[in-house]
């Protein structure tokens, strides 16, 4: 696949935790699971301690995605897959997180259903694929994305550093929705309230405290148990992220996107 970074729009806000370690590939050649092994840092092991490879699909035959990871360490990678590429990519950036979410899986397998799921792998799984986190150090500011408060969280012609949140792609499936962004995409959100001190650190020093800190909630049972627990956002009325024109009233007014809660509407946690 020759060129095939030109397939990502690099400025776009969103690719900022990921647009630095796209731009250490080679470009001409789509990544083998070898080169996305360089890119693992230390930190990168499964909940046995065994180091995260990424191995390439056709040399694994076992058929659990998750048990092989917590059993092995290796990640089961396609060739010319970009789903498997933004998989990569987020294990490069949270490895503590994908480790604790997979020895979750891991734990958390319900026997007493016929796909061994249950609500809280389910959550994980939607979390893994299109989950993003948010934070703030405004409790009001989490709950008005909650209660999907959606003037509040989304004024009309803000601009990005007037927002009172930051938000931290986790999910792979939505990384690789954003080659095509589209209005309507939506994404589960993790909404995490931190003192202060923590929300005015630089980016990269945010990316790696959520990485740990989740990571503990995680191991010590403080995480989503269903999928109750992540809060729908529209990831497009985020400030800056819709390129394709305006944020103004009547981008907002459009209720297919931004969709006002239910009747009997119970919102989700903040952590």
């Amino acid at each position: 696949m020759a060129n095939w970074r030109c397939a990502i729009d690099l400025d776009a806000p969103y690719w900022v935790d990921y647009s630095s370690r796209l731009l250490q590939l080679n470009a001409n050649d789509f990544p083998t699971a070898g080169e996305l092994n360089t890119m693992l840092p230390k930190s990168a092991v499964n909940a046995q301690g065994m180091p995260i490879r990424f191995v390439a699909s056709q040399f694994i035959s076992e058929p659990c995605y998750e048990e092989h990871i917590y059993q092995t360490g290796e990640v089961s990678t396609r060739q010319n897959s970009w789903h498997d590429l933004f998989n990569a990519l987020v294990w490069t950036r949270f490895p503590l997180l994908k480790a604790a979410m997979n020895a979750l899986h891991h734990s958390k397998t319900d026997k007493s259903t016929a796909t061994g799921r249950g609500k809280q792998r389910d959550a994980l799984t939607l979390f893994d694929e299109c989950g993003v986190i948010v934070i703030s150090d405004s409790r009001r500011d989490l709950e008005a994305m909650a209660n999907r408060e959606w003037s509040t969280v989304f004024p009309a012609g803000a601009r990005i550093q007037g927002t009172r949140y930051q938000v931290f792609i986790g999910g792979h499936a939505m990384l690789q929705k954003f080659l095509k962004p589209y209005k309507a995409m939506t994404a589960n959100s993790l909404l995490l309230q931190v003192p202060v001190h923590i929300y005015s650190q630089p980016r990269e020093q945010l990316c790696t405290y959520l990485d740990a800190e989740l990571a503990k909630r995680m191991h010590c049972g403080d995480s989503f148990k269903s999928s109750a627990d992540l809060s729908p956002l529209p990831l497009m009325g985020i400030p800056g992220w819709w390129r394709e024109g305006g944020q103004d009233e009547v981008f907002y007014a459009d209720e297919q996107v931004f969709r006002p809660p239910p009747a009997q509407f119970i919102p989700a946690r903040i952590f």
